[in-house]
């Protein structure tokens, strides 16, 4: 049985890159060498190859511990808009930080994804569950302090101001609010963009079109009527 995308909490990826310098487009970064976690080679890694103009860019390990990256200009460092430009920006040296999505990667980000079996089964249960989990967005984004707290109990080396730091750059990147959600609601995904993201993997070998049909990795109908507006 396959597994389904029903809805999303991020209208696009956080990913970014974050340079010592600053560029006018992607390709400037050619000759820079890319410290990318296991997962960039599934994900993001084969898409900036062959859209970016990096595919002869040098990769190292990314650890996620940004010293590396402090400690050598030549270095690009990958991340999450809402975690890494953080940690970056305790080195105290200036830098800049690129969402892969303002370059054209068309993923959503922290997709939900369903088993098909479930939706056919227990379709009230997917939609209430999709629902929910976007009314505690929009919750979360009016007053984070209640989950704050929960945070900090589940993981306390998730500092406050860490945390602070995560809200404002979902906020200021709308990643939750921002894109068809104005429109559609929080958690609204659309049949062209996820088509563009299923182009994008079938073009770059990430996936086998002949074995994952466009039509059955994506469902509209457990989203479609939640309505939690920004």
């Amino acid at each position: 049985m396959h597994a389904v995308t029903v809805a999303t909490v991020f209208q696009h990826s956080p990913t970014v890159f974050i340079t010592h310098d600053k560029v006018e487009n992607p390709a400037e970064l050619k000759d820079k060498t890319f410290l990318l976690a296991t997962e960039a080679y599934t994900s993001f890694w084969p898409w900036a190859k062959s859209e970016l103009g990096l595919a002869g860019s040098k990769v190292r390990p990314y650890t996620f511990n940004v010293q590396p990256f402090l400690a050598d200009k030549n270095l690009v460092q990958q991340g999450y808009v809402t975690s890494e430009p953080f940690s970056v920006a305790k080195g105290g040296q200036p830098f800049y930080v690129y969402p892969l999505s303002d370059w054209g990667y068309p993923p959503y980000g922290n997709s939900i994804i369903c088993m098909a079996d479930t939706i056919r089964k227990r379709p009230a249960a997917v939609a209430a569950f999709v629902k929910a989990s976007m009314e505690g967005w929009k919750s979360y984004l009016r007053d984070p302090a209640p989950g704050n707290s929960l945070i900090g109990k589940a993981n306390p080396q998730m500092g406050a101001e860490q945390i602070a730091f995560g809200i404002a750059q979902m906020k200021q990147y709308q990643l939750v609010t921002g894109g068809d959600a104005k429109s559609g609601g929080i958690g609204i995904i659309t049949e062209p963009r996820l088509k563009k993201t299923w182009d994008m993997l079938v073009k770059n070998k990430l996936i086998d079109a002949s074995k994952v049909p466009f039509e059955q990795t994506y469902t509209l109908e457990m989203v479609k009527d939640a309505g939690v507006m920004p």
